[in-house]
């Protein structure tokens, strides 16, 4: 049989287990989750290498009517990952109803050529009868190739989407190496497993107003340490004074479980140094987002 190879873009509303599930499929952590929605905010590649083909699976923010620069590019984001694949999967959440948003984006798939399956996640949170009904729902207002219950949390289900996804890639070439499991950049991941962290740690509006950026990235001792400085940015003294913590007791969780994670991901001992830099209303400043990768 000829090698196959495709792009296949993960969509849906927030929080729905987009991130769980690439990381579920390629069996490594590269996106970050929270249960938090709009954790994630850039486009992220996973490469799946099968015998027979490379699947390129693209994370995405969730797609949502939020108001703000900063929700319009994360959703400007999402979208244009509509475009030019050979496959979409659309997540949905097996404990919700269907809302405007669905509806938003179903209209936004109809006119696509390629084909889309609906993946129904957290099965393992309803009782089994509730799903029919959504199915349904869902079913009326557009026609999918498959329709798929899924658990990304316990990866069930995953080998199946593997599998129907393999079925309809084209004849094509091996897009990346098969000892690459991304395309962003270690920076890149590197900062973005530090802003997961303060997602977990930190309450309420403290997550979506930070921004990390990382200053210092040096390989010392023949790359078997890593020396790491990062800025956390946020738009507050307020917020400032909660992600340092008493005594700099936050700070440093911050950076201790942070650092566990990177270490993983780099394999190699890692020196995270961390300092937090207040940049007023960076969100809504075209500058700053610019600057920050967004």
């Amino acid at each position: 049989m000829a090698f196959r190879s495709g792009f296949i873009s993960i969509i849906g509303r927030p929080n729905a287990g987009k991130s769980t599930l690439l990381n579920a499929i390629l069996g490594e952590k590269i996106s970050i989750v929270s249960d938090k929605p709009q954790t994630t905010r850039n486009i992220i590649r996973g490469v799946k290498n099968l015998p027979e083909c490379q699947i390129v699976f693209i994370d995405t923010p969730g797609i949502h009517k939020g108001r703000g620069l900063l929700n319009e590019y994360m959703v400007r984001e999402a979208l244009s990952a509509l475009h030019d694949v050979d496959g979409i999967l659309y997540l949905v959440e097996a404990d919700k109803p269907v809302t405007r948003d669905d509806h938003f984006i179903m209209e936004g798939l109809k006119g696509l050529e390629c084909p889309v399956i609906l993946g129904v996640n957290k099965v393992d949170k309803v009782d089994k009868r509730q799903l029919l009904p959504l199915i349904q729902e869902f079913s009326k207002v557009f026609p999918f190739k498959e329709i798929v219950p899924v658990s990304a949390l316990k990866a069930d289900g995953v080998d199946t989407l593997i599998r129907l996804f393999s079925e309809i890639l084209p004849e094509g070439p091996k897009y990346f190496p098969e000892d690459i499991l991304t395309d962003q950049p270690e920076r890149f991941v590197v900062a973005e497993l530090i802003r997961e962290k303060v997602f977990h740690l930190t309450k309420e509006e403290v997550p979506y107003s930070v921004a990390v950026v990382i200053e210092r990235f040096e390989e010392k001792k023949g790359g078997k340490l890593i020396s790491i400085s990062a800025a956390i940015n946020v738009e507050r003294d307020s917020q400032k004074g909660i992600i340092i913590g008493k005594g700099a007791s936050m700070l440093k969780r911050i950076g201790k479980y942070a650092r566990l994670d990177i270490e993983k991901l780099l394999g190699a001992d890692v020196y995270l140094e961390l300092f937090v830099r207040v940049q007023k209303e960076w969100t809504k400043s075209p500058g700053d987002l610019k600057e920050f990768g967004y």
